[in-house]
């Protein structure tokens, strides 16, 4: 078998076709996530088109930063690259490796960071030692997919029992849940979610992020903001999802200290599900969790009956 990558070859609308026949496409593979963090960031997109023997196999999009003609050359490759059906095995990886390798050769002053879209094994860290990679953090990327191609009564019962028990309380409160994404719905959730985040010291994605994402996201109806309103039109829950080829990431929310009574954050994301389908999803990527420092936001995403996967660390070289 041989591997080969076409880089630059396609155009955005061409790309955005392959790119929505992938299950579970994470955000930071999508092309509108390039787009915004590359000026952000002062960094360069490239998107690789992986062939095997010549068959369109998978994709890949890496974030670059060079000074001095590339000189000093720097190449990420976060959460991919991704494959179409009947690809993406350990050999297939291997073969990309060689490919991206061949193409940019690891030497004095170029740096890579990589993080697999596969699940951790002994292998992969083999693997990647050969290559002269070497692992950087304590433990894997780990993440929780909800399928969304079930009815309504199936994701119900895959709920756990303390999230039926919230939804049906925030439910019983006279609450109201709008979607909408105004000048001034979505500055007062920049400013109710940053003040939530200092007051509470979680990790969450930075304001200056979600803006870049926002300026290209938006303008492509790729995200939807929800909101849980009490009956005096007080916001209680907001979230923000953005939408990526036949997935979706819950990016941000917060929750106000009368919502957590209610259940209205778990209210708010159970209602997402039929806007996401509506907007032909077909599973949504509740976002990345550690056991040690946050057991408490992997119970709640857990919570809704999603599949945990178990994917790389972090390799540089």
């Amino acid at each position: 078998m041989s591997c080969t990558i076409d880089w630059n070859t396609l155009s955005p609308a061409a790309w955005q076709e392959r790119y929505a026949l992938i299950p579970r496409s994470n955000i930071l593979q999508a092309y509108e996530y390039a787009q915004g963090i590359c000026p952000l960031k002062r960094l360069k997109g490239r998107w690789g088109l992986i062939r095997i023997d010549g068959q369109e196999a998978g994709m890949v999009q890496i974030l670059e930063a060079g000074v001095f003609g590339n000189a000093l050359h720097a190449i990420t490759i976060d959460r991919g690259p991704l494959w179409f059906d009947g690809f993406g095995t350990p050999p297939h990886f291997e073969m990309f490796m060689q490919a991206l390798l061949k193409k940019w050769p690891r030497r004095i002053g170029r740096k890579y960071r990589i993080i697999p879209e596969v699940e951790e094994s002994p292998a992969l860290q083999k693997a990647m030692r050969e290559h002269g990679f070497k692992v950087s953090g304590d433990s894997p990327y780990k993440t929780i997919w909800l399928e969304l191609d079930k009815s309504e009564e199936e994701l119900l019962a895959s709920l756990k029992k303390n999230w039926r028990n919230m939804i049906s309380k925030a439910a019983k409160n006279d609450v109201t849940v709008t979607w909408e994404m105004t000048t001034d719905s979505y500055r007062a959730f920049l400013k109710n979610y940053t003040i939530d985040k200092a007051a509470k010291g979680y990790d969450g994605a930075s304001v200056e992020l979600i803006t870049a994402l926002t300026k290209t996201f938006l303008p492509a109806r790729k995200m939807i903001l929800g909101s849980v309103l009490n009956k005096d039109g007080q916001v209680l829950a907001s979230v923000l999802h953005f939408l990526h080829g036949r997935s979706a990431t819950y990016q941000i929310g917060w929750n106000s200290d009368d919502g957590r009574k209610i259940g209205a954050h778990n209210y708010l994301l159970w209602h997402s599900l039929p806007i996401l389908k509506d907007h032909g999803i077909k599973e949504l990527d509740l976002g990345g969790y550690n056991d040690e420092d946050a057991k408490g936001v992997r119970d709640f995403k857990d919570g809704m009956g999603g599949v945990a996967v178990r994917l790389s660390r972090i390799y540089t070289g």
